[in-house]
């Protein structure tokens, strides 16, 4: 496998994630899954909750508080959005006892899908009415623009840093010529006040 094939590979598994998690909630418990998002990116949750006789309330939210999505006694379902900007999101599982009364822990499953794997291309090929090879084309296609897109974001982000790079090289370049004067100026001083100090004490002439 050569360079330009490990770089296309890091490239679809960056764009296409499937992130599948079981965890266990216990009473009066709150447990959340982080994720990092680009901009314009489908996702798409499909969660189960096990019973336990125990309310458990689904939310999800960005970064500024917004909420995308909520279910209250959440059991089993599906959740979809697009995201608007880059941002973190946050898949929120809260346990609430019924009536007070503290129950046993409970198994949670939450698979997220991002990018082309959260697509439906079956339901794409049922609502044009696609052939197969036609649908695997459109997938590769959605795949390639996920590709140069995750490229350019890339890109973007390699010049801001370089820009930040630059931006500290010259104001340390600035200060440091700028304490060199500062020791030069108090040297200069010191000798001056030390010579006529000298010299009025007749200790020099």
């Amino acid at each position: 496998m050569d360079f330009k094939q490990l770089v296309i590979l890091f490239c679809v598994i960056c764009v296409a994630r499937i992130d599948a998690i079981r965890f266990h909630l216990g009473s009066k418990q709150r447990k959340c899954l982080r994720e990092e998002i680009h901009k314009d990116v489908l996702v798409t949750g499909d969660y189960e909750v096990q019973e336990n006789g125990q309310r458990a309330d689904l939310s999800v939210t960005d970064s500024k508080g917004h909420i995308l999505y909520s279910k209250e006694d959440a059991k089993k379902g599906k959740f979809a959005f697009t995201t608007e900007e880059y941002d973190m999101f946050e898949v929120c599982f809260e346990s609430k006892p019924a009536g007070g009364v503290v129950g046993p822990e409970r198994e949670v499953y939450l698979e997220l899908k991002h990018g082309v794997e959260a697509k439906s291309y079956d339901e794409l090929a049922k609502a044009e009415k696609l052939k197969p090879l036609e649908v695997e084309l459109r997938r590769l296609e959605d795949l390639s623009k996920s590709i140069v897109d995750d490229f350019a974001y890339m890109r973007a982000r390699e010049e801001e840093m370089r820009d930040t790079n630059e931006s500290t090289h010259s104001r340390v370049m600035y200060f440091s010529i700028f304490s060199m004067c500062c020791l030069l100026g108090l040297a200069t001083w010191q000798v001056l006040y030390l010579r006529r100090y000298f010299k009025s004490k007749k200790l020099i002439e």
